[in-house]
């Protein structure tokens, strides 16, 4: 089990917990000057039961140790990277962290099949209640590409917003959210990059009004960075982050570093 816990008071403090296989690991996060964000620090052990017990009012964050996670990530931030290639590495990353994310959270539904030599008992995935996909464009189309690939029932809603380079605000351009989400709906938000924080927190403040429970939710990005989880955990008790990797610096631009880069240019050639 991973704990990540926010160091610099008086910010609240946050746990992260997610399953790991490997021994003791220490590691420091840290933010480029001079952005100035509570550093984190890591600690890893190897669990010592099946299923931890995590406590209902704590954000969790993933990070599924898998070499084909790791393969993704890798070809995404290498730089020489062509823009044909990278938009293809982001919708495996994207593909294999929503597989992971989808475990023991799909409905489903139990009955009985002829199969060529017997009657089986079966389960389906329930239809009848499909997957909500929010990819924040544009970036988060990429990402998002493979979601009907994995998951058998799915609604794709578009959510686009900008954020100022010099403020680093977000503002929404596009909303295609429905009014109102059904009860028990299960929603995927898509967003590569988890840098300042302040685009992946407007998007599911817009959830929020629309009556999503924060346990509803999983977050997907490629990387994700302290500040960004920061003000998630804080705000957003609860909710699930799958992610392929986390970096420790955010620079004054926003960019996360060494990160991978503007994803949205990167996939789009622009």
């Amino acid at each position: 089990m991973w704990e990540l816990k926010c160091l610099s008071p008086p910010t609240p403090s946050f746990t992260l917990t997610f399953p790991n296989n490997f021994g003791t690991q220490t590691r420091h996060y840290h933010t480029a000057q001079p952005r100035r964000f509570p550093s984190l620090s890591v600690n890893c052990r190897a669990a010592t039961e099946q299923k931890p017990i995590m406590s209902d009012d704590r954000m969790l964050v993933f990070v599924p140790p898998h070499p084909l996670i790791k393969h993704w990530v890798s070809v995404l931030r290498n730089e020489q990277t062509p823009c044909a290639v990278f938009k293809n590495a982001m919708g495996e990353l994207g593909r294999l962290l929503m597989y992971e994310a989808s475990r023991d959270w799909l409905p489903t539904v139990a009955g009985e099949i002829q199969t060529p030599m017997a009657i089986a008992n079966v389960e389906f995935v329930d239809p009848r209640e499909p997957v909500a996909v929010i990819p924040i464009l544009r970036a988060g189309l990429a990402l998002a590409e493979h979601a009907a690939s994995i998951l058998p029932a799915t609604a794709t809603y578009h959510l686009g917003v900008s954020r100022d380079e010099e403020t680093l605000q977000p503002t929404v351009y596009l909303n295609k959210l429905p009014e109102k989400f059904p009860e028990g709906a299960r929603i995927f938000v898509v967003d590569p990059m988890l840098a300042t924080g302040g685009t992946i927190v407007k998007a599911i403040d817009l959830l929020k009004e629309r009556g999503v429970g924060n346990k509803q939710i999983k977050v997907i990005s490629a990387v994700a960075a302290p500040p960004a989880l920061s003000k998630l955990s804080e705000k957003f008790p609860g909710l699930h982050v799958y992610t392929g990797i986390i970096d420790e610096v955010v620079d004054e631009k926003g960019f996360i570093v060494p990160g991978l880069g503007d994803a949205g240019d990167r996939s789009y050639s622009t």
